[in-house]
């Protein structure tokens, strides 16, 4: 799937007619043993670009090489979360690139290389990823240190990085000489690429002699995704900020161009202004964000993820022998219908065997295959809810012991600056040392990253998500665990309103007024729905079959790319990308 920069491209080359989409995301999934991400953003990033790959779409992506990686989690006894860098050797999975390039960053000029990654898709197609980096002689020790952290540093790092990204790409793009006629931004983090297109279509000159007309043709080029409905998740920078670190007068122009919001330079508002697309990340968070921005048209495609990366070895070994079509074609998984429900067991209980086995090796903590397992894992932000399972603890022991045990697998890291969220960790240990003994066993498992989510994902019984509406864009978790047939118990929010039939691919989580609500509705739901489901294995096999076949046929980022394809990049003119909108929406 993934292999090193050596291996020669064989498929596609572009022409100046039909061109690439150029993706510019902050962070990126790239490989496992590359910290280049930080949680959902990056990892819908990287299996977007995996299944652009395997369709043999005509793309390449920028984002920062990011040297000292996100974090490393390490938890205490009590639960009191530290951090740590995580450092590795670009040179060890990317080559080189001839060309440099400079961007002018609080009056300073910083000068960037970037090294490629190649992406494989399944027939051989090379998607490259060009990682950006400032560590060079010629800058400073400051604007060396530029593409260390991912999300390191205060707002001021963060501008900075953000004009390399998106300005240091757009130029980087035009060194290469690579033929680009989309601009994908994902997230708001990459909008200043609008900037450098608005700059190369004046050709160098004045921001002041701007017309609606260069605006238009930067539009015209541009799509854009917006992935929070949190207000605090789009990038805003004071105007002190943006006119000392991208200058006063590119400050200017962008403020009388709209791109100014309760008096601040606001990213997303800077994308919308330059897009002639915009997306949200599933319908409903669709229809949140047009709310929020409802001078602007905002559309919807729903988040998938990548199947042959996060389906565990025993249950693409079983899909290769039941539909054998799959990996071509994901749609074909709704053939899971008919799998033997023996055989998903078995394949279930192996990729359980493994999570435990892990949990096992990580903390010493012996748990039983037998006993149903719930899992949650995902970013711990407050608005997510990880406490909301003990909102009455009393009655959550009382439900594990008429099931003959629970077992609650936690993971998921606090920004290191969200004290909140490290409260939230600290809240959840210390409540599991409460069911110490008991029929209740919780455990909450440090360092949440890309290996330990496939085994999360893959081998819990049931996957928990309970983040306070309208909060959740999309989720991709839940996804991930339904291409292993594990079901959600989830609040209705995000992907999960699309995804949830009631009792076949899971259950949701009533809405409620408050928590107290809320969690009443979940433990009305373990008691009468899950658990009962759980003691009848040819039941539970049944929820499984439908769970894969529903969500994972569909959920998917083949699917997504495709969406992509049509409704973004090239909606009106197939011509201009004959080859690539002709296979992708033909084939899978």
């Amino acid at each position: 799937m993934l292999k090193p920069s050596s291996f020669k491209p064989n498929s596609y080359e572009p022409t100046p007619a039909t061109g690439l989409v150029a993706y510019f995301s902050m962070e990126i999934a790239i490989n496992p043993r590359m910290p280049t991400y930080s949680g959902g953003l990056g990892m819908l990033a990287g299996d977007t670009l995996r299944s652009a790959a395997d369709l043999g779409t005509p793309m390449v992506a920028f984002t920062l090489a990011h040297r000292k990686g996100y974090f490393r989690q390490m938890l205490d006894a009590e639960g009191i979360q530290t951090e740590d860098a995580q450092p590795w050797r670009i040179e060890d999975f990317c080559t080189e690139e001839a060309p440099r390039v400079t961007v002018t960053v609080e009056n300073r000029v910083v000068a960037l290389r970037a090294w490629r990654y190649e992406v494989v898709g399944r027939s051989g197609h090379i998607l490259p990823i060009y990682l950006l980096d400032a560590d060079l002689a010629e800058n400073s020790d400051w604007d060396r240190r530029l593409t260390d952290h991912l999300y390191g540093g205060d707002a001021n790092y963060r501008l900075q990085q953000e004009i390399l990204l998106g300005m240091g790409g757009v130029r980087m793009a035009h060194a290469l000489g690579l033929p680009l006629n989309v601009f994908h931004m994902n997230e708001g983090h990459a909008a200043l690429l609008t900037l450098a297109l608005l700059e190369a279509q004046l050709g160098g000159g004045p921001l002041g002699q701007v017309t609606e007309t260069d605006i238009e043709a930067v539009r015209r080029k541009c799509v854009f995704t917006t992935h929070t409905p949190v207000p605090a998740g789009h990038d805003r920078f004071s105007l002190e900020q943006a006119r000392r670190i991208l200058g006063a007068e590119r400050t200017e122009r962008l403020e009388s161009m709209g791109c100014c919001h309760e008096g601040l330079l606001n990213m997303t508002y800077v994308a919308l202004r330059f897009s002639r697309y915009c997306n949200g990340v599933a319908l409903k968070h669709g229809e949140v964000s047009q709310a929020m921005f409802p001078e602007y048209k905002v559309d919807a495609i729903t988040n998938g993820v990548h199947g042959p990366t996060w389906v565990s070895e025993p249950f693409a070994d079983l899909f290769d022998r039941h539909i054998p079509s799959w990996r071509r074609d994901h749609l074909y998984l709704r053939n899971a219908i008919a799998i033997p429900a023996d055989e998903l067991l078995e394949a279930h209980a192996r990729t359980k065997e493994t999570l435990l086995a892990e949990v096992a090796s990580r903390t010493g903590l012996v748990l039983n295959p037998k006993v149903l397992t719930l899992g949650f894992a995902r970013r711990a932000a407050t608005y997510k809810r990880a406490n909301l399972l003990f909102h009455d603890p009393e009655r959550l022991q009382r439900i594990a012991q008429a099931a003959g045990g629970l077992q609650i697998l936690y993971a998921g890291k606090a920004h290191p600056q969200d004290e909140p969220g490290k409260a939230l960790i600290h809240g959840v240990i210390e409540r599991a040392k409460q069911y110490s003994g008991t029929d209740l066993r919780v455990v909450y498992l440090e360092n949440y990253d890309w290996n330990l989510g496939a085994a999360l994902t893959a081998g819990v019984d049931v996957w928990v998500n309970t983040p306070r509406r309208p909060y959740e864009a999309s989720g991709t978790s839940g996804m991930k665990a339904a291409m292993n047939g594990v079901p959600s118990l989830s609040i209705l929010d995000g992907w999960w309103i699309e995804g949830c039939i009631e009792g076949v691919t899971g259950w949701a989580i009533e809405d409620g007024v408050d928590d107290a609500a809320e969690a009443e509705s979940l433990y009305a739901k373990l008691e009468d729905a899950v658990t009962p489901s759980f003691a009848d294995q040819g039941r539970w096999a049944r929820v499984m079959q439908t769970t894969i076949a529903h969500n994972g046929s569909f959920f998917n980022t083949n699917r997504m790319v495709k969406q992509y394809i049509r409704n973004a990049y090239y909606p009106y003119d197939l011509v201009a990308a004959p080859s690539m909108v002709a296979e992708a929406v033909s084939t899978n």
